[in-house]
């Protein structure tokens, strides 16, 4: 009993050498991953179209806005000249909405994009933890403030092999 025991002391330590610990850095494979250009321009193809939405609003306002001050000039009953401010006060209310609710689906769009990018490479990372046998593999872009270069493997490689990014790819 007392040899099964001391076997069982001495082969502990040694298993805990035999596991893998990798790191990746994250924030560099999503830059190199096509999904994130194509997101990247999608994003920024919906901010166009909103901004010319959103200029054309403030266009009209401000062609609106003239015009009420050439009403004031001119000898324009005060009744019309309130409907016409109310009126402009609602167009820049609008204005205002709209901008906000631009903010909010812009957002909506980008964490959108991001969460499908993030899950592709997440299941990357999974498999390449799963095939290499690693017990960890931490994430430098996660904040970590220390690893060992010598006792862990960069596993960035072969997450990029997973994903289908060429080794020749470089982040701008």
């Amino acid at each position: 009993m007392k040899k099964i025991l001391i076997l069982i002391m001495l082969l502990a330590p040694m298993s805990m050498l035999a596991q893998k610990f990798g790191y990746v850095n994250s924030g560099e494979l999503i830059q190199l991953m096509p999904e994130f250009a194509k997101a990247q321009q999608k994003i920024q193809d919906l901010e166009k179209t909103y901004a010319a939405e959103f200029n054309g609003m403030r266009t009209e306002l401000e062609k609106k806005g003239t015009e009420f001050e050439k009403l004031q000039q001119d000898s324009v009953p005060e009744s019309i000249l309130k409907r016409r401010y109310e009126e402009l006060l609602q167009m820049e209310q609008r204005l205002q909405q709209f901008g906000q609710e631009v903010q909010q689906k812009l957002a909506v769009a980008e964490q959108e994009e991001m969460l499908a990018i993030q899950t592709k490479l997440r299941d990357a990372l999974d498999a390449v933890g799963r095939d290499g046998g690693y017990v960890c593999i931490y994430d430098l872009a996660g904040g970590m403030p220390y690893v060992s270069k010598t006792l862990c493997e960069d596993v960035t490689m072969k997450v990029r092999t997973k994903l289908g990014i060429p080794a020749s790819a470089v982040v701008k």
